[in-house]
């Protein structure tokens, strides 16, 4: 692979030697990029259907919209959250504790056909007796 270091990876190069190694990352990136384009294209989809548009996705202007968010944009939207997992020493999960959803994440995950119910799943856990 070249000398380009990989900002959206973390800013670090890949270090693969084997064919096989090349080849699955190859389809892991691919994978990828698919995901990341049929994202944009049912969020933009959705809000074309609805004759709207997303407040919130530009960092440097919190009030304008658009009816276009990028793939980047939308992950960016969901950069501050975090699920924290506290244990007792026994290795027994006491507490899960999720990051509320903003409402632009919630109409987010709502126009992908997510909801939000899904993303309160990884909150709820069955604690053994």
């Amino acid at each position: 692979m070249g000398d380009r270091n990989y900002p959206q990876a973390g800013g670090t190069r890949p270090f693969v030697k084997l064919n096989d190694q090349i080849e699955g990352l190859t389809y892991l990136l691919t994978l990828g990029v698919r995901v990341l384009t049929v994202m944009e294209f049912v969020l933009r989809r959705s809000l074309q259907a609805d004759h709207t548009t997303l407040p919130g996705l530009h960092p440097e202007n919190k009030t304008r919209t658009t009816d276009k968010p990028t793939a980047e944009r939308i992950l960016k939207a969901f950069a501050d959250i975090s699920l924290t997992i506290i244990k007792h020493a026994t290795g027994e999960v006491i507490l899960r504790r999720l990051t509320p959803l903003s409402e632009l994440q919630e109409d987010i995950l709502q126009r992908l056909g997510l909801g939000a119910s899904l993303y309160r799943q990884l909150e709820i856990q069955e604690m053994g007796n």
